[in-house]
């Protein structure tokens, strides 16, 4: 019932990137991302215990949210369920830490891994943004956004 009841709230949806303790590409899709605080300017993410990305995750210093537009539900799909490298094929620039920034996302938040807090069966990251932008070309598809188990765009209202 909970979890019905959370799909009510809609979210938008992102890809959480970052690099291994080996130096590889990491990423994973999450939905459960909101800002904390303007001064410092704060985010957080959570993410399961039981994920196979968790120590990559908490071992990093750096990470990158990427926020999807309605044009990248296929991008979405693939860093959410896909095995081996995520990444092939997917144009991405580097940052100055060597996080990748998807090509096409609305906006990104490139963080540094400020704290992390173990919460039931979670782990919220909390993260200070040094830099952020955001791609005027792809706001005419308008942002991904999760509702009721399923896949989003949002037209404004009048």
């Amino acid at each position: 019932m909970f979890r019905n009841v959370l799909g009510q709230f809609a979210t938008g949806v992102t890809i959480i990137t970052t690099r291994s303790e080996e130096g590889g590409l990491a990423g994973l899709t999450a939905s459960s991302f909101n800002s904390v605080s303007l001064t410092p300017p704060l985010i957080l993410w959570s993410l399961a215990n039981k994920s196979g990305s968790l120590p990559t995750f908490q071992a990093n210093t750096h990470y990158v949210v990427n926020v999807l537009s309605s044009a990248q539900v296929e991008l979405c799909l693939r860093f959410a369920t896909a095995k081996g490298d995520r990444f092939e094929g997917v144009p991405y620039r580097l940052n100055a830490e060597g996080i990748p920034i998807l090509e096409g996302a609305l906006a990104w938040f490139e963080c540094h891994n400020r704290s992390r807090y173990v919460e039931g069966d979670h782990v919220i990251f909390v993260g200070e943004v040094e830099r952020c932008g955001f791609n005027d070309a792809s706001a005419e598809a308008g942002p991904l956004v999760f509702h009721g188990g399923r896949f989003h765009s949002v037209d404004p209202l009048e």
